[in-house]
């Protein structure tokens, strides 16, 4: 007789734990897995869709084949409107030794997969070779239905870039609440009937239904960041149909679910924490490698990190009492709080050349009229999120978040998690506030799915992720694990940003979609370089 393995007896005390009980063999379903029954059958019941491969007609994605698959806009009626997904394939370079399709999302939410793959191949090495490797656009993203939130582009741009996110004085605050509730009506009057299916919920159901269309009797995925979150997702509602999870950049999925304003909290901290790292190495590195450092360079001051950290407080504090004006001149740039902060975050998600980029843009704005504006205004640019991704991410996370109903309790909300990020806990927070006034019923949307997130599959899940991660801190990753229970977590030792890199990662993942390998209880990476190190 077979041993049966640990894990399956952690899940099922995990199960006695968390689940009603059910008194006698054959009793009643409990209530969650009335839930999980009924959002899986209603997935069950929509047609399979038909994908008719063929070459991609934009020159971007020639090297691909594109095809379209029919999802019902609405699972509790799968016979009725339909939406079509744009579904981008790369085709396995080693056909005779395929094994199936591994599907690949992109983060956000709100990323698009056709984006994504217009820079170039999906994935690489073994993993190309032995899949079809197939991305997408998620429904309400790009060519999968794109949402709507204004009547037109122009309106779409004057709103975006005017946003005053966030604010630091009451009357940006005021005109930040009138904002939000601007965004959410438009969302309502432009975003049509898609716009109550956005739940990842509605996304892990398309999910399986490519993996349907694509003939796979169970589903391998690798995703990270928000597409990790999709990966949990469908784990816990189609945990007998998954052949492998991949997941990085983890989200902790009860938080993000049940308590969002908790789980901002964690991401908050941790870009604090990176940042302190940045400004750490960028000391060590010296002026010649980080154009943020002391003059004089050199190692083994542990002061100067200290000088580093006020310097950077003191330029954010000058763009926060008013704009600053970087050059003379016709060729000045003048640089808000709202863009410089908004960059500051989103470069610490790239150690190569993100990091690199935030110690020039802090030397040019504290340099003000004597900088370069030239030089910021590349950099600024460089991280300018594109609109229409905005639109997305607001109405995705609108609907899977949980805020209080009242745009008007986002300053105090402010207050308390600038106590614990002085620096960025403000700015992910305003980014939600439409969430506050939502066209979603008071409580939620029919088929939101809010854990349990065991994952009830033959093969666990891996979890990777880096030690210094600005925006998926290493907390949520190991709460994520405790709350899959059938996972492994492997921590990048020395690893930072918000993407996972490396050759041991790349080795782990390969051999655990290919062949179903586990890397060992406790197994780490270690980073194959520091920042500032090139």
């Amino acid at each position: 007789m077979n041993a049966v393995p640990s894990w399956r007896i952690v899940i099922v005390a995990a199960l006695a734990a968390l689940l009603p009980v059910v008194s006698g063999c054959g009793g009643p379903p409990s209530r969650h897995e009335s839930a999980v029954a009924d959002l899986v059958a209603q997935a069950d019941a929509a047609p399979t869709p038909r994908l008719e491969w063929a070459g991609c007609a934009e020159p971007e994605l020639s090297r691909f084949q594109c095809a379209t698959a029919q999802v019902p806009v609405d699972y509790a009626h799968p016979d009725g409107p339909t939406l079509g997904l744009a579904v981008v394939r790369q085709q396995a370079a080693d056909p005779q030794r395929r094994i199936g399709t591994l599907f690949s999302a992109v983060g956000g939410p709100g990323g698009s997969g056709l984006r994504w793959a217009a820079k170039g191949e999906l994935l690489g090495g073994e993993l190309a070779r032995r899949f079809d490797v197939v991305t997408f656009d998620q429904r309400g993203v790009g060519r999968s239905g794109q949402v709507r939130c204004f009547a037109d582009t122009e309106q779409q741009r004057r709103f975006w870039s005017g946003a005053p996110l966030p604010p630091v004085r009451p009357e940006q605050e005021r005109a930040a609440d009138a904002a939000s509730r601007e965004l959410a009506a438009g969302c309502a009057a432009h975003g049509g009937a898609l716009l109550g299916h956005l739940t990842t919920v509605d996304a892990a159901r398309d999910l399986d239904l490519l993996r349907r269309a694509v003939g796979d009797p169970q589903l391998t995925y690798e995703g990270g960041s928000y597409a990790s979150y999709l990966g949990q997702m469908y784990g816990a509602l189609f945990g007998d149909r998954v052949r492998a999870l991949h997941l990085a950049s983890m989200i902790d999925p009860d938080a993000y679910t049940n308590d969002t304003r908790s789980a901002i909290e964690t991401t908050a901290a941790g870009t604090e924490e990176v940042l302190d790292e940045f400004l750490r190495l960028c000391a060590d590195a010296g002026r010649e490698r980080c154009a943020f450092a002391a003059p004089d360079g050199g190692a083994g001051d542990p002061g100067r990190s200290t000088d580093l950290r006020a310097r950077n407080d003191a330029v954010l504090q000058r763009l926060r009492d008013a704009p600053l004006v970087v050059g003379a001149g016709e060729r000045a740039r003048t640089v808000t709080y709202a863009e410089a902060l908004s960059s500051h975050a989103l470069l610490l998600y790239d150690p190569d050349e993100g990091w690199p980029a935030l110690a020039q843009l802090l030397a040019e704005l504290e340099r003000g009229p004597s900088g370069d504006p030239d030089t910021v205004g590349r950099i600024l640019s460089a991280t300018t999120q594109p609109y229409d991704f905005l639109d997305s991410f607001t109405a995705i996370s609108c609907a899977d978040n949980n805020f209080p109903r009242d745009s008007s309790q986002w300053p105090s909300l402010a207050k308390d998690l600038a106590r614990v990020s002085s620096t960025y806990g403000p700015l992910w927070l305003w980014l939600h506030q439409a969430c506050a006034s939502w066209p979603s019923p008071p409580e939620g949307y029919a088929q939101r799915y809010a854990g349990p997130w065991i994952l009830r599959s033959d093969t666990p899940a891996v979890l990777v992720n880096n030690r210094f991660d600005p925006v998926t801190p290493l907390s949520a990753a190991r709460r994520a694990q405790r709350e899959l229970v059938n996972a492994r977590l492997v921590v990048v030792e020395g690893g930072y940003g918000h993407a996972v890199l490396g050759e041991c990662t790349r080795k782990l993942r390969e051999r655990y979609l290919v062949d179903l390998q586990l890397p060992a209880p406790g197994a780490t990476c270690r980073a194959d370089e520091l920042p500032f190190e090139r």
